[in-house]
C-alpha cells in the first residue's frame, strides 16, 4: 500500500479517524483522483489487494478505459469478493465513471465478462447516431426519480453541470440519484444505503466536481 497525505498547511477532514482506500488497478485517471483528495485535505491510501480492502473505511474505485479491462484486473488482484464484502458490509463506495458502471451486471461493451452485479441492469453504448465519446461538460438533473437531497449533491446548485468523458452509459434505476440526457437519459449520480456513483469525472469537474468529492469523504 502507497499513503498519500494532504499538501502541507491543508486541514485533514478526517482528523486522523480514517484515511480513503483507493483501489489502484491501474486506472488513468489515478493521479487525477489523488490530488483531488489532497487539494481537500483528505488522506488516502492505494490499496491492491484484499487485505488492503479489509480495513478499509471508505473505498474509491476510479475508472477510465474498458470495461473488460477494470472487470479482468479486479479478477486478476482477486479483490472482486473482497470488494463485494466491503460494500454489503456497509463501507462508503464511491464509483467514477467506469468505477460506476462495474457496479451493474455487464456491459454491452465486453458482453463476456460479468460485473459485480450489485445492481440489476446492462451498461448500453450510444446509438451509432450518437457522436462518441460523450466529451465535456454537461448539466445534470438531480432528484429525477426521487425528492431532492443527495448526499453527493448536498450543498450545490440545482442543475450543475459537470465534465463527462464516456461512450456506454447505466440505465436508469430506483438508485438514480441524478441524470444526465445524451441522446438518451441514463444515470449521472447513483446513491442507495452506503454505494454512490457518478459517470462524470469529479477530479475534472473544478470546484463543483470537488465539492462533490468533498461530500464524499465528509459522510
Amino acid at each position: 500500500m502507497f499513503e498519500g497525505r494532504a499538501p502541507e498547511g491543508a486541514i485533514a477532514i478526517h482528523q486522523g479517524a480514517f484515511v480513503i482506500s483507493i483501489l489502484d488497478y491501474g486506472a488513468g485517471n489515478l493521479r487525477s483522483v489523488q490530488n483531488t483528495l489532497g487539494e481537500i485535505g483528505a488522506e488516502y491510501e492505494l490499496v491492491r489487494d484484499a487485505a488492503g480492502l479489509s480495513h478499509a473505511a471508505k473505498v474509491i474505485l476510479p475508472g477510465v478505459g474498458h470495461f473488460g479491462q477494470i472487470m479482468r484486473a479486479l479478477d486478476q488482484m482477486q479483490v472482486r469478493d473482497a470488494l463485494i464484502e466491503r460494500i454489503r458490509a456497509g463501507v462508503p463506495f464511491l464509483g467514477i465513471c467506469l468505477g460506476l458502471q462495474a457496479l451493474f451486471e455487464s456491459s454491452e461493451e465486453a458482453p463476456e465478462e460479468r460485473g459485480l452485479g450489485l445492481f440489476k441492469g446492462e451498461i448500453c453504448r450510444f446509438s451509432a447516431a450518437a457522436r462518441v465519446p460523450h466529451m465535456g461538460w454537461n448539466e445534470i438533473e438531480p432528484g429525477t426519480l426521487r425528492e431532492p437531497g443527495a448526499k453527493l449533491l448536498r450543498d450545490l446548485a440545482p442543475h450543475p453541470y459537470l465534465y463527462f468523458a464516456h461512450s456506454y452509459y447505466a440505465p436508469v434505476t430506483d438508485a438514480t440519484a441524478a441524470t444526465c440526457h445524451y441522446t438518451v437519459p441514463y444515470t449521472a449520480v447513483l446513491e442507495t444505503e452506503n454505494i454512490f456513483g457518478v459517470q462524470f469525472h469529479p477530479e475534472k469537474s473544478g470546484p463543483i466536481g470537488m465539492k462533490i468529492v468533498r461530500n464524499f469523504v465528509e459522510l
